[in-house]
C-alpha cells in the first residue's frame, strides 16, 4: 500500500517507482495536502453526518472537509508519531499535523488507553475529549504447512520462541535478541524466528552475529495468510517487546491459537489480554525468564495455552461497533438508536 501512518519521505520516493496512477512529481507532504483538497470538494458535494479521519495522513483532510461542512470530525488515532519513534525525537513536520488534527477534532477515539495517555501528555489534549475504543483482531486462514525452514527446525525437536512484526525501533527486535542470548546459555535446542521486515532488519542480522547467536536466530521476512497461521501454531512462545505500541493485535492473534505470549507491559494490548506474560520491554533479564518458563514447565505452558484461546474469543467486532456508534451520537446530539 502506497499510503501508510509509517510512510516516510524517503521510503514514499522508492514506492513511486512502483505505483500507478497520477501520484508522480509529488512529495508525500505535497500529496497530503493535495488528499486534503480534495477532500474539501467532496464534503462541499457529498451529504454527510460526521468526518471520521485515520491516522496523521488524512487529519488535514479532516480538517478540510469540517471547514467546509461545518460536521463534527472525530479523529481514529491508531499510532502517534512518538509510537512510530520508539518515544524518541517525532518528525516535526508530522507532529504538527497530528496535533493540529487533535485541537481541531469534535472529539478523538484512541485504540487504548495507552494511547490516550500519549494523546493528552505530549499533545496536550484534555482527557475528556478521548474515547478509548480497544482494537479487535479478525480471524485468520486456517494454518497451512508454514515456511518449511520453520516447519524443518520444529520436525528437529527444537523449541521455537516467535517475534512477528515491523523491524523498526517501535517493536523492540533488539531487546527481542538480547533476551534470547540469555535464553540459550540455558537451553541451547531453542530456535528464534523474526518473521517480518523493516528498516532495521540488516542491523538485527549484524547484532545476532555480534550476539554470536546468529546459528540460533532465523530471519524469514514478511508472512501472511496460511504460513502465519502456521506459524502460530508451530511455535512454542510468542514475544512482543514493543517500545511503544498502540495496541498490539499480533498478541491476540498469538492466543487464538493457543500460543503462550510474553508481551510488553508498554502496549494497549496488556490492558486486556489477562492470560500472558507481562514484562517491561527494556527488562530482557525478565524477558529470558519469561520465555524459559513457558518453554521449560509444560504445565503452564499447558495451562496458558487454554486461557488464552479462550480469551481471544471474548473479542469481537459488536462492542467496538457500539462504542463507535455512540461517538457519533454523541457528536451529532442524536439519542442512541
Amino acid at each position: 500500500m502506497l499510503y501508510n501512518p509509517y510512510l516516510t519521505s524517503k521510503r514514499y520516493k522508492t514506492s513511486l517507482r512502483f505505483a500507478r496512477g497520477s501520484h508522480h512529481g509529488l512529495s508525500l507532504f505535497g500529496r497530503v495536502l493535495w488528499y486534503a483538497k480534495q477532500a474539501g470538494r467532496i464534503a462541499a458535494k457529498e451529504p454527510h453526518d460526521v468526518i471520521h479521519a485515520h491516522d496523521w495522513l488524512t487529519f488535514l483532510a479532516g480538517i478540510e472537509a469540517k471547514k467546509v461542512s461545518g460536521k463534527p470530525l472525530v479523529l481514529h488515532v491508531h499510532a502517534t508519531e512518538f509510537d512510530r519513534t520508539g518515544m524518541g525525537l517525532p518528525n516535526q513536520d508530522v507532529y504538527e499535523i497530528e496535533k493540529l488534527g487533535m485541537e481541531t477534532a469534535d472529539r478523538i477515539v484512541a485504540v487504548s488507553e495507552f494511547t490516550k495517555r500519549i494523546i493528552v501528555d505530549r499533545y496536550g489534549i484534555p482527557a475528556d475529549k478521548i474515547t478509548v475504543v480497544h482494537n479487535v483482531f479478525d480471524e485468520l486462514e486456517p494454518a497451512g504447512a508454514g515456511p518449511s525452514h520453520v516447519r524443518d527446525l520444529k520436525n528437529s525437536g527444537k523449541q521455537i520462541v516467535l517475534f512477528l512484526g515491523r523491524l523498526t525501533i517501535q517493536k523492540g527486535p533488539d531487546y527481542f535478541l538480547q533476551a534470547a542470548k540469555k535464553v540459550l546459555e540455558y537451553k541451547p535446542r531453542v530456535q528464534f524466528v523474526v518473521a517480518g521486515s523493516g528498516d532495521m532488519e540488516e542491523q538485527m542480522k549484524g547484532l545476532a552475529r555480534t550476539l554470536g547467536i546468529a546459528d540460533r536466530v532465523s530471519f524469514i521476512g514478511f508472512v501472511r495468510g496460511a504460513d502465519l497461521s502456521a506459524l502460530y501454531s508451530l511455535a512454542d512462545a510468542f514475544v512482543m517487546p514493543s517500545v511503544s505500541e498502540p495496541f498490539g493485535l499480533t498478541c491476540l492473534e498469538a492466543q487464538s491459537f493457543g500460543l503462550p505470549s510474553v508481551i510488553s507491559r508498554q502496549s494497549g494490548v496488556s490492558e486486556v489480554a489477562r492470560h500472558c506474560f507481562k514484562i517491561d520491554f527494556w527488562d530482557v533479564d525478565d524477558m529470558a525468564s519469561k520465555i524459559l518458563s513457558i518453554l521449560e514447565y509444560p504445565a503452564i505452558k499447558e495451562v496458558m495455552a487454554v486461557e488464552a484461546s479462550r480469551e481471544a474469543r471474548r473479542f469481537g467486532w459488536a462492542d467496538a461497533g457500539r462504542r463507535l456508534r455512540r461517538v457519533y451520537d454523541e457528536v451529532t446530539a442524536v439519542g442512541p438508536h
